[in-house]
């Protein structure tokens, strides 16, 4: 049973930095893709940062620039480092594993609030 669970959430003001960490547990394939998501009220769930078992990083046009998102393949954690935030920002961020060819595994969501 692959399980995934997020911290790193809280209240913050406009312009400051969080850092968000996914703690993943349980057999997993190697060859996988990791990501952060967010959903917003009312919005659909959409990748913030991901990066594949390679080190291969990708970032919504958003956040360039302010995230940075990392993978520790020996330790099983994913990081998102976030800074200058900004209002719109605001959501609730899940953290997610896709194996190739394989399962898909969301943890249960961490809430980042940025304002003033």
């Amino acid at each position: 049973q692959v399980q995934l669970v997020e911290s790193g959430g809280g209240l913050v003001q406009p312009g400051g930095s969080l850092r968000l960490s996914c703690a993943v547990s349980g057999r997993f394939f190697s060859d996988n893709f990791m990501g952060w998501y967010r959903q917003g009220p009312g919005l659909q769930r959409d990748l913030v940062a991901g990066v594949t078992s390679g080190g291969s990083t990708n970032y919504a046009d958003s956040v360039k620039g302010r995230f940075t998102i990392s993978r520790d393949n020996a330790k099983n954690t994913l990081t998102l480092q976030m800074n200058r935030l900004k209002p719109e920002d605001t959501a609730l961020y899940y953290c997610n594993l896709a194996e190739q060819g394989g399962g898909d595994y969301w943890g249960q969501g961490t809430q980042v609030t940025v304002s003033s």
